[in-house]
Formats: structure tokens, sequence, C-alpha cells
């Protein structure tokens, strides 16, 4: 019988990865307690509008690398071995302009940029591209084989793997991070609530963290395939404006971006930024269209936005004792920004680790509990 509950609150690509990881140790029990779910297109849900990809940004030498760096070899088993989960690879290539340095998407992408990459011995197949290889405005360039996610698939297959461990899944909205604690299926408290709420820590009770704003991105999602998944530091079109290419596995379309507007909660699509998007992505990637077509050559599925859980600081990875939440130990996981997907194994790896401390420490501290102060509860 599972000796201990934990409560994961949210279920994006965080939430339902680190309740995955938790559900494989028999010892617990674990509930997902979410506003929305899997199948849900909400704009207070980031996980369905990703992309998604890796592509590394995290900077060297710090936690963000070490997600990245840990959430990679089991994204490439998915794609090798697990076709289902809607995980593929990818040609990848990245161009970089020497005008976007210092720029909000230069910085975002420039760890990524760097010919020097920390990840070079992560990902298969890492190369600096040739000056004779670049295209007119492109200073330098590195490939790379990298993976794309089909989101419409791999979050289900998530909540799937999640079901198949015991891992029960409701729906529920809480006022304070607290009070996740009371919702675990079994009908007693959870031992643990895990916090995996992305922009939702911003607002959430006893968390209500300021550092965490949204990164609104906006995207096309198109039928044509353009044979590579490539991206670019920046753009002439406003210097918080992105292009980015992917195809998602499976018939999940073509994803084509993007933006990066910090501080925008704006949830409808911009007409005038959706024509740059396209007509950026074909000028990058001419393959995408017949020969001398523009944007009316793409077949178009839906425009999209979704609101990047962006934290100044990085991912809040970390354990919170019951003080100040009614006695409840909280482990926090969020402000994952624009990469989710590409550090949720790292970041729910580290969060199970820290389960398991919290709950050795609530252990610990009722054992130390003496004699006369025991009889008196009982």
């Amino acid at each position: 019988m599972p000796e201990s509950n934990v409560t994961v609150l949210g279920a994006g690509v965080v939430g339902l990865t680190t309740a995955m990881l938790l559900s494989r140790t028999p010892d617990y029990s674990v509930t997902v307690v979410a506003k929305h779910m899997p199948g849900d297109y909400d704009i207070e849900y980031a996980s369905p509008w990703a992309g998604a990809n890796y592509l590394p940004v995290g900077k060297q030498g710090t936690a963000s690398e070490l997600y990245e760096r840990n959430t990679w070899p089991e994204l490439a088993r998915l794609a090798a071995d697990l076709p289902e989960a809607g995980v593929h690879f990818q040609d990848t290539v990245v161009y970089r302009r020497a005008k976007d340095v210092g720029t909000a998407t230069g910085n975002w992408f420039a760890e990524l940029l760097r010919e020097d990459a920390w990840f070079a011995d992560v990902v298969p197949n890492f190369k600096i591209l040739p000056k004779s290889a670049l295209p007119p405005g492109i200073d330098g360039g590195t490939a790379f084989t990298s993976v794309c996610v089909n989101t419409a698939l791999y979050l289900p297959w998530l909540a799937s793997q999640c079901l198949r461990y015991g891992v029960v899944l409701k729906r529920g909205v809480v006022a304070h991070v607290a009070d996740a604690a009371g919702l675990h299926h079994s009908g007693q408290r959870a031992d643990v609530v895990v916090n995996c709420t992305g922009l939702g820590a911003r607002a959430l009770g006893g968390v209500a963290d300021a550092a965490v704003e949204p990164a609104r991105g906006q995207i096309v999602l198109v039928r044509n395939e353009p044979g590579v998944m490539v991206s670019v530091s920046g753009t002439d079109d406003g210097e918080d404006e992105a292009t980015y290419i992917m195809h998602r596995a499976a018939g999940g379309g073509t994803v084509l971006g993007g933006c990066l507007q910090k501080g925008s909660w704006e949830s409808q699509p911009d007409p005038n930024l959706a024509v740059r998007i396209m007509r950026r992505a074909i000028a990058l990637c001419p393959a995408l269209v017949p020969a001398g077509a523009g944007i009316e050559a793409l077949s178009i599925v839906r425009h999209g936005v979704g609101l990047r859980p962006l934290r100044r600081g990085g991912p809040r990875v970390e354990r919170e004792g019951g003080a100040g939440n009614g006695g409840v130990q909280i482990v926090h996981n969020y402000g994952h920004g624009g990469y989710g997907y590409q550090s949720s194994y790292g970041t729910a790896q580290v969060a199970v680790r820290l389960v398991a401390e919290a709950l050795e420490s609530a252990k610990t501290k009722a054992h130390s509990i003496p004699i006369s102060q025991t009889q008196l509860k009982l």
C-alpha cells in the first residue's frame, strides 16, 4: 500500500512529467489537480500552444543547462523507440546575424547561437556551417539533429502514462497552494503538494511570485512541410519578433513563429503580425511553398497565441517547508518560460528528489516529537 500522498497542482508538460516520474515510486499515491487538462485550448494553459522542440537556451554553468542536458536523453529515447508519444527527430539549422546581438530575441537565443555551444556534445551531429552554406545576411550558423514534439499527441501520452502507473487526474481550482493538499483522491490530506502552475504561480495564494510574467508568443500552424527545423537570431520587424519553423510529428503540421512579447497578456492573434510571420518564414525557408509563391500558398490550419510562463532568474525548482502553508510541505517546479518541454525531465527529476526530501523531513520531525506530546494527539 502507498505510504505517502502527493498532489501535483497543474497538468501542463511540467506537471504531467513530474507526476509521471513520481508515480514510478510504488510508495507514492499521486493525484494531479488542474483547472485545464490535455485536450483543452485556453490562454491560461500554455503547453498545448508550444512548438515544441529542443533548442537549448539555458546559460552554460547554470541549473537551466543541467535541466536541458538531462532532458535530452529521454526526448531522444521517445523519438527513437515510442512513435506514439509524438516526438520525432529533425535536421536543425540555427542562423546568427551579428546585428541581433543585444536585442530581445538575440538575448533569448544567445546560448543557442554559440558555435562553442555547451550542448554540442549532447545532441547528435553538431557542426558549424561553412560560410559557403550561409544565406545572404547571415553571419554564422550551426546544424545538428534535434527533436520536435506534436503537443496534441504528447500531452495525452503523458496523461496516459500517469494513468498507467495509478495517478488520478481530476479537475479543480484552488485559491491557495496549500488547498491542493485537501484534494488528494484518497480523501486524506496530501503529505506534499508539488506546485507546477506555470504562469498561475503569479497570482496563486501562498506563492504570489511577482517574478513570473507572461512572454506572449504567436504562431501560424500550416500544412506545408519545410524539410528542416530552422531558426534565426532576429528579424528586421522588431526586436521582440522572431523567426522559427518546426515540423511536428505524426501529421501535427508545421509551426511558423513568432515573437517574445514580455508582459503582454493579449490572447488574440494579431493579423498584421501573422502576415509578418508567414512572410519571414518563406524568406527563410523557400521550400515551404512552390517556387516564386507567397503567403497565399500556405495552407493554414489555425493561428495560435500562448503565454509562456517566464520567470526572472529562471525556473523555481525548490522545496518550501510547511510554515506559512498550514503545515503542508510544498515543492515548486514552475517558471520555465519558453523551454518547458526541453527542460521538463530535468526539472521533474529534481522535483522528485525534493519530494523524497520533504517526506523524509516530515517523518524525522514526527519521530522527534516527545512521547507526552504524541499521547496528547492520540
